[in-house]
């Protein structure tokens, strides 16, 4: 079997090569920005933009992979608000460029998977938290809305050409290495060079009274993987734990394990002009078609990044 992980240069991207080397013995290609840099052992790795058509067939003519993982994204909510074209260049229109790739060869048809985001859900009706995969979706930020509209055009091209597609609603997924720009790595960032003395013992932050639905990377992985091997064509899955827990709660676990004594303030520039009160993956669909679940206990996830995050301040 032949992976290619489209916009594999982020954070994702190289725990999902490791797990489909890895773990699954299968062949790994990746792409990523010439800005970037991916080390995979054994991985080839290709410089790519998903805005230029021709070069998305290009390589797929060449590489003709079984299966394709197609990650790349302007991911950030909070950058979706301070430039929402990008997003929707990258989200929208990156993502048919690679479908009109995939159209554009002759005799091929590999498996798709598009990542979307439980974002997607949005502003819930009073009294819905849990969200199934037959929620009416209604996306409150701009990133939300790019990832509904790869949605339905995944749907779209899946019914309308007979392609292998499956779609992805990924909820919060976190671990060591990821981006500060995410709550629960900003947190650990923080605590850790607190800890360190590096800054002032002051926890800058944003809404703790949401509640999300966190699951380790790793555990996300196999997901997708699964997913690869028996998700079907033009249906959506969710991905995520099961479970929600206050960004609250995620703050004081962190706080604890730091070891370290913390003022905590709010930071309005960490606030979003549109938050979501509560928002819990409904993961049934998944199970059934795929077996899949949840390994990997909170706790352990937040205190591995915690010590990414300890061996970054001491170098």
């Amino acid at each position: 079997m032949k992976a290619l992980i489209i916009g594999g240069g982020g954070f994702v991207g190289k725990y999902l090569a490791e797990h489909l080397m890895q773990d699954r013995g299968w062949e790994t290609v990746v792409t990523k920005l010439p800005k970037e840099t991916v080390s995979v052992d054994g991985c080839e790795i290709y410089n790519l933009d998903i805005l230029d058509q021709d070069a998305v067939e290009a390589l797929l003519i060449r590489l003709r992979p079984d299966v394709i993982f197609h990650l790349a994204a302007q991911s950030s909510v909070a950058y979706s608000w301070k430039n929402p074209q990008l997003t929707v260049d990258i989200n929208i229109h990156g993502s048919l460029n690679v479908l009109e790739a995939i159209r554009a060869i002759e005799d091929y048809q590999p498996k798709v998977l598009l990542i979307g985001s439980g974002e997607e859900y949005g502003v819930l009706p009073k009294g819905l938290s849990l969200v199934s995969e037959t929620t009416p979706v209604q996306p409150g930020n701009p990133y939300a809305i790019t990832k509904a509209a790869q949605n339905l055009f995944g749907t779209l091209y899946a019914k309308s050409y007979d392609m292998d597609i499956t779609m992805v609603r990924a909820f919060n997924h976190i671990g060591p290495g990821q981006a500060p720009q995410f709550v629960v790595s900003d947190f650990c960032k923080q605590a850790a060079e607190i800890a360190a003395g590096m800054r002032e013992p002051v926890m800058r932050v944003g809404n703790l009274s949401a509640v999300r639905d966190f699951t380790d990377v790793r555990d996300v992985m196999r997901a997708y993987s699964l997913l690869a091997l028996h998700g079907k064509a033009g249906e959506t899955y969710n991905v995520g734990s099961g479970r929600a827990i206050s960004i609250q709660e995620i703050l004081e676990r962190i706080i604890r394990l730091s070891g370290a004594a913390i003022t905590v303030e709010v930071d309005p520039a960490k606030l979003r002009p549109v938050e979501v009160p509560v928002i819990q993956a409904d993961i049934a669909k998944l199970q059934a078609d795929t077996g899949w679940m949840p390994e990997i206990p909170l706790e352990q996830t937040i205190r591995e990044t915690l010590d990414y995050w300890r061996s970054t301040a001491e170098n």
